[in-house]
């Protein structure tokens, strides 16, 4: 065995520098930040083909996806800028070219490429997006037509919700002023590119928000590119359309372009021009079949009118003659009102019969009974009369006091407060004056009782 020196470790527990090794180690940061700064230089500017899975949008407005193939993945960033520009809404599953630069994240040992630019794959990725968001949407019932309404006949408002310029909006208003002219209100909008999606279905929200919303609404674009259409085929435009309160038509591109908005609207129209036409009827149309609805009824009230009287006539060649009608009516009444006076006679002299029977009855009878008592309580009440008469005392010596008017005074205070007095007897009247010292007792009541003889009685007013 050889030996070894005592510099010799063995155990290989110390990191050693060996002779011309000018390579110390680096630290973890360092190693990281050289990979960074290797990666970005080597990779500032890529552009990578993959499908969009595990797409977020945080709350901060940036958006982490992860972009993958058959065999591998990597992850993705959209900062909130470069967001806010993208011409489509992603979502997972679609093929995309994100145009970026590739970075790593130290603190993780990760690496992701940060997006400047988000791109659908080609016309087939795009059509492929399309095709998956309308059976999406036509799953949650969007498209169904049973949520469709009928448009107004004749609306007396309409909303446009279009570019303002461009040849759209003049195809649109010169057609409705031809055919039926009416109020129009135009919402402006882009109709493609960046946050057009978003401006339209605001449009729409809009439109029913006002104080006084329009009948209808019409969304219109010219024709384009499936590219240039998009704007019309994102989700936030047709869940608008298909929430919408008022009847919607859709006018975007021509007669073969198709668009998701056409499904949730209540009515789609091939071109601009053709939606105003929808919208609004023919003006002199109208008229005219006024006018021809007018003459059929003067025509047809004409024609009944004559048909009414046709049939009176007939009718009336039809009726009997008046004698004819009344003559079976006077003969059932001949025969009766010829018996009637006999009828008369004969009740009537039955009357009279009963009527002496019922006289002689009350003569001997009970008509003498009743004369008799009535004779007795008139006799009673005479008797009465006579007893009450207030002439009738003076006969046995009483006197009547009145004063010169003629009113009786029932009380010497009353006797005393008049200067002359009339005394009335059974056989004439003496006038008298009243002595007040010596003939009215004004003491109290007991001591004039006690000036009455005691032993005199006085008749009583009924004694005979």
């Amino acid at each position: 065995m050889s030996s070894s020196g005592p510099d010799d470790d063995a155990s290989g527990l110390l990191a050693k520098v060996g002779t011309g090794d000018n390579s110390p180690a680096l630290s973890v940061s360092e190693l990281s930040g050289a990979l960074k700064r290797t990666v970005e230089q080597a990779f500032g500017h890529v552009r990578v083909r993959g499908e969009i899975s595990g797409w977020k949008r945080h709350g901060s407005g940036h958006c982490y996806f992860t972009l993958k193939d058959d065999s591998a993945c990597i992850d993705a960033v959209l900062w909130r800028g470069q967001a806010g520009r993208l011409s489509f809404a992603p979502e997972d599953g679609a093929e995309v070219i994100a145009t970026g630069k590739l970075t790593t994240y130290p603190g993780r040992s990760k690496y992701q490429i940060v997006v400047d630019k988000l791109e659908l794959a080609g016309e087939g990725a795009l059509m492929a997006l399309l095709d998956r968001r309308r059976r999406a949407l036509a799953a949650e019932g969007l498209f169904d037509e049973a949520r469709k309404r009928p448009l107004p006949h004749m609306p007396r408002i309409i909303g446009v919700i279009t570019s303002p310029t461009g040849a759209v909006i003049r195809d649109i208003l010169h057609r409705l002023a031809d055919r039926c002219p009416c109020h129009v209100i135009v919402w402006p909008v882009p109709v493609q590119g960046e946050g057009a999606a978003e401006k339209i279905a605001a449009a729409i929200r809009g439109f029913q928000a006002l104080a006084a919303p329009p009948d209808l609404l019409i969304v219109a674009r010219g024709g384009g590119s499936i590219e240039d259409l998009w704007a019309f085929n994102e989700e936030i435009v047709v869940r608008a359309a298909a929430e919408s309160s008022l009847p919607l038509i859709s006018a975007v591109g021509h007669e073969t372009d198709t668009t998701l908005i056409d499904f949730a609207a209540d009515r789609r129209a091939p071109t601009p021009t053709a939606a105003a036409e929808m919208a609004v009827p023919v003006l002199a149309e109208l008229s005219g079949l006024l006018d021809s609805l007018g003459g059929r009824l003067a025509g047809a009230l004409a024609r009944g009118s004559a048909d009414a009287g046709e049939r009176l006539q007939r009718a009336i060649e039809r009726w009997p003659h008046p004698e004819g009608l009344l003559l079976p009516a006077a003969t059932k009444l001949a025969d009766p009102s010829s018996r009637l006076p006999r009828a008369l006679a004969a009740r009537a002299a039955h009357a009279r019969g009963d009527f002496g029977m019922v006289a002689t009855r009350l003569r001997t009878g009970l008509l003498d009974n009743r004369l008799e008592r009535m004779r007795e309580k008139l006799a009673g009440l005479w008797r009465l009369a006579e007893l009450a008469h207030p002439e009738r005392p003076l006969a046995r010596g009483f006197a009547r006091v009145t004063a010169d008017d003629g009113s009786t005074l029932m009380t010497a205070a009353a006797a005393g407060a008049v200067p002359h007095l009339r005394l009335r007897f059974a056989d004439g009247e003496v006038g008298a004056v009243p002595d007040g010292a010596r003939g009215v007792e004004t003491g109290p009541a007991s001591s004039y009782r006690s000036r009455k003889p005691a032993a005199v009685r006085q008749p009583g007013l009924f004694d005979d």
